[in-house]
């Protein structure tokens, strides 16, 4: 079976090998003494709590896990494996990167594709099973995105570890919007092209103008509104944790988004990921308030 790691990954590639198990799993939960001899403090918690998992063997019923570099913490928690494997310190799959380029130039776009080939071809999958993936999930695509019923409220910014946050929403009787983090990583993105004959171009043209991800070419704030408007949540929701420093740079101009937007907001930043302070409180407090 094959795992993955971050966001911006084909899903379509995935389907096409038959053998996707998913984001590799995490424990949030979970203590993290060995990965937090080995890491720095600033990595994403869910790294952590993967090199941990991956040192006690979790992960050993694996193929291989391949990492997406369109993320920071995928990227280096890569090289730390890598290495980590190197001089005998953990064991498991193979790690292999895919080396999405990001930047808005045809270069760009063009490597990309053909890091899609290279990754379809160690995988093992040709380009009839990458087109008959591409209509599959095509149909998948056009069934999804229904909306819970009830008064919305909309869960932005660092998508948390499991529906903890969205329990919370919940509870107050709101419906709760939004991705967690496996969620997030396994979006279907936009339609692809069928029947172009090139596939694995049809799939790297999708991977590259794909807006979402820390390393996407569109506007966060604008994004954040479109999300706003998609879901016509009454309330919003925007939490940040620690460790997602390169986001806090867009907090000013999704600030007034979300004042135009109407909705009655709460931000949230510099939080727990468990969310072990206060946070389920305040998101109590701030949605019966109100629902008042």
């Amino acid at each position: 079976m094959i795992a993955s790691v971050g966001p911006n990954l084909s899903q379509d590639l995935f389907a096409a090998t038959g053998r996707y198990a998913g984001p590799l799993p995490v424990d949030p939960d979970a203590a993290t003494p060995t990965a937090d001899k080995w890491m720095e403090s600033k990595f994403a918690p869910w790294a952590k709590a993967m090199l941990e998992a991956w040192s006690c063997g979790d992960f050993d019923g694996y193929e291989c896990v391949v990492f997406s570099r369109a993320d920071d913490s995928a990227q280096r928690l890569y090289y730390y494996v890598c290495e980590l494997q190197r001089v005998g310190s953990i064991a498991g799959p193979q790690a292999i990167m895919f080396d999405i380029a990001r930047s808005a130039r045809p270069s760009s776009f063009h490597h990309t594709v053909d890091q899609v080939r290279k990754l379809a071809a160690r995988l093992g999958v040709d380009d009839a099973a990458l087109e008959r993936a591409i209509v599959e999930t095509n149909r998948k695509r056009s069934q999804s995105g229904k909306l819970p019923a009830g008064r919305r409220c909309l869960l932005a910014g660092t998508a948390p570890p499991d529906r903890r946050l969205h329990s919370a929403v919940e509870a107050t009787g709101f419906a709760a919007v939004g991705h967690t983090l496996s969620e997030s990583w396994t979006q279907l993105g936009s339609e692809i092209e069928e029947g172009t004959g090139d596939p694995a171009s049809a799939i790297g043209l999708q991977v590259f103008e794909d807006p979402s991800g820390p390393r996407g070419l569109g506007d966060p704030a604008k994004m954040l509104l479109e999300e706003i408007r998609r879901a016509d949540a009454a309330a919003v929701i925007l939490w940040r944790i620690e460790e997602d420093e390169a986001q806090a740079w867009h907090l000013p101009a999704q600030r007034r988004v979300l004042e135009q937007s109407g909705a009655a907001s709460l931000i949230l930043t510099r939080r727990d990921w468990r969310g072990n302070d206060g946070t389920i409180d305040e998101i109590t407090t701030f949605l019966q308030e109100v629902g008042a």
